[in-house]
This record gives C-alpha cells, sequence and structure tokens, in this order.
C-alpha cells in the first residue's frame, strides 16, 4: 500500500484540480459521481453524457458503479465521492472486494468533512483510514493520495483493468462554487443509457 501524509483541512490538494486531472483523458471512462460536491466536481470538470450524476441516495454511488461495472465489463468504470457518503454505505467496499471487477476503480475525495450537512468532521477525521478498510475488503489495490502526482499516477491505471482499485485523495475541506449538471433524473438515465449503447453499436 502507498500512503500518503494525511493533509485534511491543512492540505494543499485542491478537489477541482484532482478531478480535472483525472478526467482529463478519460477516452470511454463511465463515471458515477456521489451526491452534492463530487458532483459538482465532475460537472466542472465537462459535463458528459458518460456521466451519471447522483442527486440523492446517499451511500449508493459504488454500488451503483458496482452494477455498472458488472454490466458493461468492456467499459471502465469509475465512481467518484466523498468520504461521508461513502462511509452511509461500507458494505459496498466488501460486496466490491468479493465481486472483484478488473474494470472499477472507486476514488474518495477525502476532506474530513460532512459538506452537505455544515462542515461537520467526518470519521476520517479522527484516524478512519479508508485505503485500509478498502484492502481489508479485497480491493486489489488500495491507497491514500496527498499529491497531484499521486493523482496523476492513479489517471493512467484507470483503463488498464486492474481492479478494483481504490484512492483516497485527501484534498482541501473549503467548498468551491457549484457548478450544477442537469437535474433531470429520467433525462440523466435516458442519456447515460443512449451513450452506453452508442458505443457498444460502433463497436
Amino acid at each position: 500500500m502507498v500512503k500518503a501524509a494525511r493533509t485534511g483541512a491543512d492540505g494543499t490538494l485542491g478537489r477541482r484540480n484532482a478531478v480535472r486531472a483525472l478526467l482529463k483523458d478519460r477516452g470511454d471512462l463511465l463515471v458515477v459521481s456521489g451526491l452534492g460536491s463530487p458532483t459538482w466536481d465532475v460537472a466542472a470538470a465537462g459535463d458528459s453524457a458518460s456521466n451519471f450524476y447522483m442527486w440523492g441516495a446517499m451511500g449508493s454511488a459504488a454500488t451503483i458503479g458496482l452494477g455498472l461495472a458488472l454490466a458493461q465489463p468492456r467499459r471502465p468504470v469509475l465512481v467518484i465521492t466523498g468520504d461521508g457518503e461513502l462511509m452511509m454505505g461500507m458494505g459496498a467496499l466488501a460486496t466490491i472486494g468479493v465481486q472483484k471487477p478488473s474494470n472499477f476503480a472507486l476514488v474518495v475525495l477525502d476532506n474530513e468533512r460532512y459538506g452537505e450537512t455544515g462542515m461537520q468532521m467526518s470519521h476520517t477525521a479522527h484516524g478512519i483510514d479508508l485505503a485500509v478498510i478498502a484492502r481489508g475488503s479485497g480491493f486489489r489495490t488500495a491507497l491514500t493520495i496527498g499529491t497531484m502526482a499521486g493523482v496523476t499516477s492513479l489517471a493512467r491505471v484507470l483503463h488498464r483493468k486492474v481492479g478494483p482499485v481504490f484512492a483516497a485523495i485527501k484534498v482541501l475541506a473549503g467548498e468551491d462554487a457549484r457548478v450544477l449538471p442537469p437535474r433531470d433524473g429520467v433525462f440523466l438515465k435516458n442519456r447515460f443509457r443512449e451513450a452506453i449503447l452508442r458505443k457498444a453499436d460502433s463497436r
């Protein structure tokens, strides 16, 4: 396991820069974003029909991504969510570890805060190590990242089907301006489905 120093509220890594770096050369990557700030971050990096934004269902981003990875084994799947959202559904890590989809990666933007309810400190601010839990749950790779160099290295493995991959990226606890993607759930579902079908038809 590669473990970077904890940064939390005193770190220097901005969440928007991290997400932008992850999605810079995304190719055919399918992205599921957890509710709240991760969704604003993914939208800020560029709206795409291959993005499935979560506007609710806290704790479900990882399992939705897992189902997608199992249903679309030829496509790389990336879930981008927050530490608070993941901790609402920690059992998902064990289920992913059992299923072991090689095309799946789970990235947690860990600001050690519950951003949607007032920036209260989350469990990771008190020493809970999500990468250790992911490793114990059966992920093939589990990292804690605190530098842009680490993010760039992670981006290079997203298409290699060496998963399941887990990475907790330690980011600043400040809030960025919201960049809101489409909010209509039916529209997002249909757009995402059509993007998958178009890619399948082109093979």
